[in-house]
Protein backbone atom coordinates (compact mmCIF):
# COMPACT_ATOMS: atom_id res chain seq x y z
CA UNK A 1 0.00 0.00 0.00
CA UNK A 2 3.18 2.24 0.88
CA UNK A 3 4.02 2.75 -3.28
CA UNK A 4 -0.68 2.48 -4.45
CA UNK A 5 -1.61 5.46 -5.07
CA UNK A 6 -4.32 6.28 -2.75
CA UNK A 7 -7.51 8.84 -4.61
CA UNK A 8 -9.94 10.78 -2.90
CA UNK A 9 -13.44 10.67 -3.74
CA UNK A 10 -13.07 14.28 -5.26
CA UNK A 11 -10.09 13.23 -6.92
CA UNK A 12 -11.44 10.20 -8.40
CA UNK A 13 -14.66 12.12 -9.84
CA UNK A 14 -12.51 14.70 -11.40
CA UNK A 15 -10.38 11.72 -12.99
CA UNK A 16 -13.02 10.20 -14.29
CA UNK A 17 -14.48 13.49 -15.55
CA UNK A 18 -11.87 13.98 -17.65
CA UNK A 19 -11.56 10.13 -18.92
CA UNK A 20 -15.40 10.43 -20.14
CA UNK A 21 -14.66 14.31 -21.67
CA UNK A 22 -11.49 13.71 -23.31
CA UNK A 23 -13.39 10.17 -25.36
CA UNK A 24 -14.04 11.62 -28.55
CA UNK A 25 -17.06 8.96 -29.43
CA UNK A 26 -18.89 10.64 -25.91
CA UNK A 27 -18.32 14.41 -27.34
CA UNK A 28 -21.00 14.77 -29.52
CA UNK A 29 -24.11 12.14 -29.16
CA UNK A 30 -27.38 11.48 -30.27
CA UNK A 31 -29.80 9.78 -28.04
CA UNK A 32 -33.33 8.30 -28.61
CA UNK A 33 -35.34 7.55 -25.38
CA UNK A 34 -38.03 7.95 -23.20
CA UNK A 35 -38.13 11.07 -20.95
CA UNK A 36 -39.40 10.51 -17.40
CA UNK A 37 -39.60 13.05 -14.19
CA UNK A 38 -39.30 15.98 -16.40
CA UNK A 39 -38.90 19.26 -14.42
CA UNK A 40 -38.40 22.83 -15.11
CA UNK A 41 -36.49 24.30 -12.84
CA UNK A 42 -37.26 28.00 -11.93
CA UNK A 43 -33.34 28.96 -13.27
CA UNK A 44 -34.35 28.02 -16.63
CA UNK A 45 -32.89 24.51 -16.37
CA UNK A 46 -34.36 21.15 -17.42
CA UNK A 47 -33.58 18.53 -15.62
CA UNK A 48 -34.87 14.58 -16.45
CA UNK A 49 -34.30 10.66 -16.96
CA UNK A 50 -33.78 9.32 -20.38
CA UNK A 51 -35.23 5.53 -20.50
CA UNK A 52 -35.22 2.81 -23.08
CA UNK A 53 -37.21 -0.88 -21.89
CA UNK A 54 -34.23 -1.53 -19.54
CA UNK A 55 -31.61 0.93 -18.71
CA UNK A 56 -32.07 4.99 -18.07
CA UNK A 57 -29.86 8.11 -17.90
CA UNK A 58 -29.63 11.36 -16.13
CA UNK A 59 -30.28 14.61 -18.55
CA UNK A 60 -29.69 18.20 -17.89
CA UNK A 61 -30.71 21.02 -20.10
CA UNK A 62 -28.95 24.52 -19.14
CA UNK A 63 -31.47 27.22 -19.68
CA UNK A 64 -28.92 28.59 -22.64
CA UNK A 65 -30.19 25.64 -24.90
CA UNK A 66 -33.80 25.25 -23.29
CA UNK A 67 -34.69 28.96 -24.48
CA UNK A 68 -33.89 27.15 -28.40
CA UNK A 69 -36.40 25.05 -27.94
CA UNK A 70 -39.91 25.28 -29.99
CA UNK A 71 -41.65 22.93 -28.21
CA UNK A 72 -42.66 22.24 -25.07
CA UNK A 73 -40.91 18.67 -23.28
CA UNK A 74 -42.89 16.32 -20.95
CA UNK A 75 -42.42 13.38 -19.17
CA UNK A 76 -43.65 10.34 -21.41
CA UNK A 77 -42.43 11.96 -24.59
CA UNK A 78 -40.12 9.57 -26.87
CA UNK A 79 -37.32 11.97 -27.93
CA UNK A 80 -33.95 12.31 -30.26
CA UNK A 81 -31.41 15.00 -28.29
CA UNK A 82 -27.59 15.73 -29.28
CA UNK A 83 -25.52 16.18 -26.19
CA UNK A 84 -22.54 15.03 -24.82
CA UNK A 85 -21.27 12.28 -21.45
CA UNK A 86 -19.53 14.32 -17.95
CA UNK A 87 -19.57 13.45 -14.52
CA UNK A 88 -21.18 15.97 -11.78
CA UNK A 89 -18.21 15.67 -9.30
CA UNK A 90 -20.23 16.78 -6.16
CA UNK A 91 -22.36 13.26 -6.44
CA UNK A 92 -20.16 11.07 -8.51
CA UNK A 93 -22.23 10.13 -11.13
CA UNK A 94 -22.41 10.39 -14.71
CA UNK A 95 -25.76 12.23 -17.01
CA UNK A 96 -25.97 13.73 -20.26
CA UNK A 97 -25.39 17.45 -20.72
CA UNK A 98 -28.07 18.25 -23.96
CA UNK A 99 -27.23 20.40 -26.21
CA UNK A 100 -30.55 20.12 -28.75
CA UNK A 101 -33.65 18.09 -28.46
CA UNK A 102 -36.44 16.91 -30.88
CA UNK A 103 -39.81 14.73 -30.82
CA UNK A 104 -39.37 11.32 -31.95
CA UNK A 105 -41.26 10.79 -34.94
CA UNK A 106 -42.65 14.48 -35.33
CA UNK A 107 -41.44 17.62 -36.22
CA UNK A 108 -40.37 19.55 -33.76
CA UNK A 109 -42.16 22.65 -35.32
CA UNK A 110 -45.01 20.87 -35.84
CA UNK A 111 -45.73 19.93 -32.34
CA UNK A 112 -44.92 23.33 -31.07
CA UNK A 113 -47.30 24.74 -33.24
CA UNK A 114 -49.80 22.25 -31.92
CA UNK A 115 -49.23 23.05 -28.76
CA UNK A 116 -49.16 26.55 -28.72
CA UNK A 117 -52.62 25.96 -30.67
CA UNK A 118 -54.23 24.40 -27.98
CA UNK A 119 -52.75 26.87 -25.40
CA UNK A 120 -54.37 29.45 -26.72
CA UNK A 121 -57.67 27.98 -27.84
CA UNK A 122 -58.13 27.07 -24.30
CA UNK A 123 -57.36 30.99 -23.22
CA UNK A 124 -60.15 31.79 -25.42
CA UNK A 125 -57.73 33.41 -28.11
CA UNK A 126 -59.80 31.56 -31.21
CA UNK A 127 -63.21 32.38 -29.77
CA UNK A 128 -65.68 33.30 -32.88
CA UNK A 129 -67.57 35.60 -30.91
CA UNK A 130 -64.92 37.89 -30.20
CA UNK A 131 -64.22 38.25 -33.90
CA UNK A 132 -65.24 41.57 -35.35
CA UNK A 133 -66.70 42.58 -39.18
CA UNK A 134 -64.13 43.94 -41.44
CA UNK A 135 -65.92 47.34 -42.44
CA UNK A 136 -67.68 47.71 -45.66
CA UNK A 137 -65.64 50.56 -46.99
CA UNK A 138 -62.33 51.59 -44.92
CA UNK A 139 -60.89 55.02 -44.97
CA UNK A 140 -57.42 53.64 -44.49
CA UNK A 141 -55.82 49.83 -44.72
CA UNK A 142 -52.87 49.38 -42.92
CA UNK A 143 -50.90 46.83 -44.15
CA UNK A 144 -47.66 44.57 -42.24
CA UNK A 145 -45.84 42.86 -44.09
CA UNK A 146 -42.24 42.68 -46.69
CA UNK A 147 -42.28 45.90 -48.47
CA UNK A 148 -40.26 43.68 -51.04
CA UNK A 149 -42.18 40.52 -51.30
CA UNK A 150 -44.54 39.11 -53.32
CA UNK A 151 -47.74 39.86 -51.11
CA UNK A 152 -47.22 43.31 -51.09
CA UNK A 153 -47.43 43.73 -54.53
CA UNK A 154 -50.41 41.26 -54.86
CA UNK A 155 -52.56 43.36 -52.02
CA UNK A 156 -51.71 46.32 -54.26
CA UNK A 157 -52.46 45.15 -57.36
CA UNK A 158 -56.26 43.89 -56.30
CA UNK A 159 -56.93 46.11 -53.73
CA UNK A 160 -56.41 49.21 -56.43
CA UNK A 161 -57.76 46.94 -59.19
CA UNK A 162 -60.89 47.08 -57.62
CA UNK A 163 -60.92 50.05 -55.54
CA UNK A 164 -58.30 52.66 -57.23
CA UNK A 165 -59.10 55.09 -54.87
CA UNK A 166 -58.62 53.12 -51.76
CA UNK A 167 -55.74 54.15 -49.28
CA UNK A 168 -52.58 52.03 -48.24
CA UNK A 169 -50.40 52.19 -45.28
CA UNK A 170 -47.78 49.84 -45.25
CA UNK A 171 -45.28 49.08 -42.45
CA UNK A 172 -42.43 46.97 -44.08
CA UNK A 173 -41.29 44.26 -42.12
CA UNK A 174 -39.30 40.73 -41.74
CA UNK A 175 -41.60 38.23 -42.37
CA UNK A 176 -38.97 35.34 -41.61
CA UNK A 177 -36.13 34.79 -39.41
CA UNK A 178 -35.37 34.86 -35.75
CA UNK A 179 -36.34 39.11 -35.29
CA UNK A 180 -39.70 38.50 -37.89
CA UNK A 181 -41.79 38.19 -34.52
CA UNK A 182 -41.12 41.28 -32.88
CA UNK A 183 -41.10 43.35 -36.45
CA UNK A 184 -45.29 41.98 -37.09
CA UNK A 185 -45.64 43.07 -33.26
CA UNK A 186 -44.04 46.32 -34.00
CA UNK A 187 -45.67 46.81 -36.99
CA UNK A 188 -49.36 45.81 -35.86
CA UNK A 189 -48.51 48.27 -32.63
CA UNK A 190 -47.37 51.22 -35.23
CA UNK A 191 -50.72 50.98 -37.21
CA UNK A 192 -53.12 50.83 -34.01
CA UNK A 193 -51.41 53.59 -32.24
CA UNK A 194 -50.06 56.14 -34.91
CA UNK A 195 -51.67 55.47 -38.64
CA UNK A 196 -55.29 55.83 -37.68
CA UNK A 197 -56.44 53.01 -40.04
CA UNK A 198 -60.07 50.94 -39.97
CA UNK A 199 -58.31 47.71 -40.55
CA UNK A 200 -54.82 45.81 -41.12
CA UNK A 201 -53.89 42.98 -43.41
CA UNK A 202 -50.95 40.64 -41.51
CA UNK A 203 -49.30 38.65 -43.72
CA UNK A 204 -46.84 37.13 -46.71
CA UNK A 205 -46.54 34.95 -49.42
CA UNK A 206 -46.42 30.88 -49.34
CA UNK A 207 -43.49 28.61 -47.76
CA UNK A 208 -41.99 26.00 -45.69
CA UNK A 209 -42.82 25.62 -42.21
CA UNK A 210 -39.94 26.78 -40.95
CA UNK A 211 -40.07 29.98 -43.40
CA UNK A 212 -43.53 30.89 -41.92
CA UNK A 213 -43.22 30.52 -38.52
CA UNK A 214 -43.01 33.66 -37.67
CA UNK A 215 -47.08 33.65 -37.83
CA UNK A 216 -46.72 30.85 -35.39
CA UNK A 217 -45.43 32.37 -32.43
CA UNK A 218 -46.85 33.07 -29.23
CA UNK A 219 -45.72 36.89 -29.46
CA UNK A 220 -47.70 37.41 -32.79
CA UNK A 221 -50.94 36.07 -31.85
CA UNK A 222 -51.18 38.22 -28.57
CA UNK A 223 -50.27 41.72 -30.40
CA UNK A 224 -53.10 40.42 -33.25
CA UNK A 225 -55.39 39.56 -30.41
CA UNK A 226 -54.97 42.87 -28.65
CA UNK A 227 -55.37 44.83 -31.71
CA UNK A 228 -58.01 47.32 -31.58
CA UNK A 229 -58.30 47.44 -35.16
CA UNK A 230 -60.12 44.30 -37.13
CA UNK A 231 -57.05 42.05 -39.05
CA UNK A 232 -57.23 39.91 -41.55
CA UNK A 233 -54.51 37.04 -41.28
CA UNK A 234 -52.89 36.34 -45.44
CA UNK A 235 -50.38 34.22 -44.71
CA UNK A 236 -48.96 31.51 -47.23
CA UNK A 237 -50.95 29.63 -50.04
CA UNK A 238 -54.61 27.88 -49.58
CA UNK A 239 -53.19 25.24 -47.41
CA UNK A 240 -51.24 26.99 -44.83
CA UNK A 241 -52.12 27.68 -41.77
CA UNK A 242 -50.77 29.52 -38.77
CA UNK A 243 -51.75 30.42 -35.49
CA UNK A 244 -51.95 33.61 -36.39
CA UNK A 245 -55.03 32.69 -39.15
CA UNK A 246 -56.91 31.25 -35.93
CA UNK A 247 -56.60 34.73 -33.83
CA UNK A 248 -57.05 36.87 -36.38
CA UNK A 249 -60.63 38.27 -37.20
CA UNK A 250 -60.85 36.95 -41.08
CA UNK A 251 -58.29 34.63 -42.50
CA UNK A 252 -57.45 34.83 -46.29
CA UNK A 253 -56.21 31.92 -48.18
CA UNK A 254 -53.92 34.41 -50.05
CA UNK A 255 -52.70 38.26 -49.73
CA UNK A 256 -54.70 38.60 -53.04
CA UNK A 257 -57.71 37.14 -51.54
CA UNK A 258 -57.39 39.73 -48.50
CA UNK A 259 -57.77 42.48 -50.81
CA UNK A 260 -60.72 41.21 -52.41
CA UNK A 261 -61.67 40.77 -48.74
CA UNK A 262 -60.78 44.44 -47.93
CA UNK A 263 -62.53 46.93 -50.57
CA UNK A 264 -65.67 46.39 -53.04
CA UNK A 265 -65.41 46.84 -56.74
CA UNK A 266 -65.61 50.45 -57.38
CA UNK A 267 -67.13 49.79 -60.18
CA UNK A 268 -70.22 47.93 -58.89
CA UNK A 269 -70.70 50.32 -56.51
CA UNK A 270 -71.45 53.14 -58.71
CA UNK A 271 -73.70 50.95 -60.87
CA UNK A 272 -75.47 49.80 -57.33
CA UNK A 273 -75.64 53.65 -56.66
CA UNK A 274 -76.93 54.20 -59.98
CA UNK A 275 -79.79 51.28 -59.37
CA UNK A 276 -80.70 53.06 -55.78
CA UNK A 277 -80.97 56.95 -57.47
CA UNK A 278 -82.84 55.12 -60.22
CA UNK A 279 -85.37 53.20 -57.75
CA UNK A 280 -85.30 56.26 -55.28
CA UNK A 281 -86.26 58.25 -58.60
CA UNK A 282 -89.29 56.65 -59.51
CA UNK A 283 -90.38 56.00 -56.00
CA UNK A 284 -90.22 59.69 -55.21
CA UNK A 285 -92.37 60.79 -58.65
CA UNK A 286 -94.97 58.12 -58.14
CA UNK A 287 -95.20 59.57 -54.41
CA UNK A 288 -95.51 63.04 -56.21
CA UNK A 289 -97.98 61.41 -58.90
CA UNK A 290 -100.36 60.16 -55.95
CA UNK A 291 -99.97 63.48 -54.44
CA UNK A 292 -100.93 65.17 -57.53
CA UNK A 293 -103.92 63.10 -57.81
CA UNK A 294 -104.79 63.61 -54.11
CA UNK A 295 -104.34 67.23 -54.28
CA UNK A 296 -106.61 68.02 -58.13
CA UNK A 297 -109.74 65.34 -55.82
CA UNK A 298 -109.75 67.81 -52.97
CA UNK A 299 -109.79 70.82 -55.39
CA UNK A 300 -112.38 69.74 -57.13
CA UNK A 301 -114.21 68.48 -53.39
CA UNK A 302 -117.74 70.65 -52.70
CA UNK A 303 -116.22 72.33 -49.96
CA UNK A 304 -113.74 73.84 -51.91
CA UNK A 305 -115.88 74.71 -54.63
CA UNK A 306 -118.78 75.65 -53.02
CA UNK A 307 -117.52 76.64 -49.22
CA UNK A 308 -120.06 78.79 -48.49
CA UNK A 309 -122.49 75.38 -48.64
CA UNK A 310 -120.33 74.23 -45.89
CA UNK A 311 -120.25 77.67 -43.78
CA UNK A 312 -124.39 77.29 -44.39
CA UNK A 313 -124.94 73.94 -43.18
CA UNK A 314 -122.45 74.37 -40.40
CA UNK A 315 -124.71 77.64 -39.39
CA UNK A 316 -127.61 75.25 -39.24
CA UNK A 317 -126.43 72.99 -37.19
CA UNK A 318 -125.44 76.20 -34.45
CA UNK A 319 -128.99 77.58 -34.48
CA UNK A 320 -130.21 73.83 -33.85
CA UNK A 321 -127.81 73.48 -30.60
CA UNK A 322 -128.68 76.50 -29.56
CA UNK A 323 -131.94 76.08 -29.23
CA UNK A 324 -131.60 72.68 -27.61
CA UNK A 325 -129.10 74.24 -25.05
CA UNK A 326 -131.53 76.97 -24.24
CA UNK A 327 -134.51 74.58 -23.94
CA UNK A 328 -132.48 72.14 -21.84
CA UNK A 329 -131.36 75.29 -19.53
CA UNK A 330 -135.12 76.01 -19.23
CA UNK A 331 -135.81 72.77 -18.07
CA UNK A 332 -132.73 72.72 -15.77
CA UNK A 333 -133.87 76.03 -14.08
CA UNK A 334 -137.39 75.12 -13.66
CA UNK A 335 -136.32 71.99 -12.19
CA UNK A 336 -134.20 74.04 -9.56
CA UNK A 337 -136.64 76.33 -8.72
CA UNK A 338 -138.99 74.02 -7.60
CA UNK A 339 -136.49 72.34 -5.66
CA UNK A 340 -135.87 75.23 -3.98
CA UNK A 341 -139.43 76.12 -3.07
CA UNK A 342 -139.54 72.35 -1.93
CA UNK A 343 -136.60 73.48 0.37
CA UNK A 344 -138.05 76.73 1.62
CA UNK A 345 -141.08 75.62 2.70
CA UNK A 346 -139.67 72.37 4.87
CA UNK A 347 -137.71 75.55 6.20
CA UNK A 348 -140.44 77.44 7.03
CA UNK A 349 -141.97 74.76 8.51
CA UNK A 350 -139.34 74.00 10.79
CA UNK A 351 -138.09 77.61 11.37
CA UNK A 352 -138.98 79.37 15.15
CA UNK A 353 -140.11 82.35 13.50
CA UNK A 354 -142.97 80.56 11.95
CA UNK A 355 -143.93 79.48 15.73
CA UNK A 356 -143.93 82.93 17.00
CA UNK A 357 -146.08 84.01 13.78
CA UNK A 358 -148.61 81.88 15.23
CA UNK A 359 -148.74 83.85 18.60
CA UNK A 360 -145.97 82.04 20.43
CA UNK A 361 -143.24 83.65 22.28
CA UNK A 362 -140.01 82.62 23.71
CA UNK A 363 -138.91 83.44 26.75
CA UNK A 364 -135.43 83.74 28.36
CA UNK A 365 -134.27 85.38 31.15
CA UNK A 366 -132.09 88.72 31.09
CA UNK A 367 -129.04 87.38 33.29
CA UNK A 368 -127.85 85.05 31.15
CA UNK A 369 -129.73 84.55 27.97
CA UNK A 370 -131.06 81.17 29.12
CA UNK A 371 -134.24 80.42 27.38
CA UNK A 372 -137.07 79.34 30.25
CA UNK A 373 -139.36 76.34 29.63
CA UNK A 374 -140.95 76.38 33.23
CA UNK A 375 -141.45 78.72 36.15
CA UNK A 376 -139.59 77.20 38.86
CA UNK A 377 -136.85 78.52 36.74
CA UNK A 378 -137.18 81.86 37.38
CA UNK A 379 -137.79 84.00 40.39
CA UNK A 380 -139.99 86.79 41.72
CA UNK A 381 -139.22 90.24 40.51
CA UNK A 382 -136.29 88.71 38.58
CA UNK A 383 -136.18 90.53 34.87
CA UNK A 384 -137.03 88.84 31.64
CA UNK A 385 -137.19 89.27 28.27
CA UNK A 386 -139.95 87.62 26.07
CA UNK A 387 -139.35 87.48 22.31
CA UNK A 388 -142.77 87.74 20.12
CA UNK A 389 -142.66 87.27 16.11
CA UNK A 390 -142.27 90.91 15.73
CA UNK A 391 -140.46 92.91 18.63
CA UNK A 392 -139.77 92.19 22.31
CA UNK A 393 -140.92 92.57 25.54
CA UNK A 394 -138.67 93.26 28.76
CA UNK A 395 -140.70 92.37 32.22
CA UNK A 396 -140.37 91.23 35.74
CA UNK A 397 -141.69 88.65 37.41
CA UNK A 398 -144.24 89.39 40.05
CA UNK A 399 -145.71 85.96 40.70
CA UNK A 400 -144.70 82.46 40.19
CA UNK A 401 -146.82 79.62 40.27
CA UNK A 402 -146.34 76.03 38.76
CA UNK A 403 -149.18 74.77 36.16
CA UNK A 404 -149.55 72.06 33.36
CA UNK A 405 -149.71 74.60 29.84
CA UNK A 406 -153.58 75.44 29.70
CA UNK A 407 -155.23 74.77 32.75
CA UNK A 408 -155.66 78.38 33.57
CA UNK A 409 -152.83 78.95 35.97
CA UNK A 410 -150.43 81.69 34.79
CA UNK A 411 -147.02 83.45 36.03
CA UNK A 412 -147.91 87.43 36.41
CA UNK A 413 -145.48 89.34 34.75
CA UNK A 414 -144.82 93.20 35.50
CA UNK A 415 -144.18 95.31 32.37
Amino acid sequence: MVNKKVFSVSELNAYLKGLIENDRSLKNLWIKGEISNFKAHSSGHRYFVLKDAVSSVRCVMFRSRALRMTFQAQSGMDVILRGYISVYERDGQYQVYVEEIYPAGMGALYLAFEQLKTKLEEEGLFDEGRKREIPFLPRKIGVVTSGDGAAWQDIQKVVFKRFPSAHLVLVPTIVQGDNAPREIVRGIQLLNKAAQVDVIIVGRGGGSLEELWAFNTEIVARAVYSSRMPIISAVGHQTDYTICDFVADKRAATPSQAGEMVVPVQSDLKRLIKIYQTRLQKSVNSKLDLVRQQTAYLRNSAPFVFPERLLRDRMQDLDIEKQNLERNAKGSLREFGNQLAFLTDKINMLSPFTTLARGYAVCRREKDNKVITASREVNEGEKVEVILAQGRLLCRVADNKEGEPGNGRRNRFEF
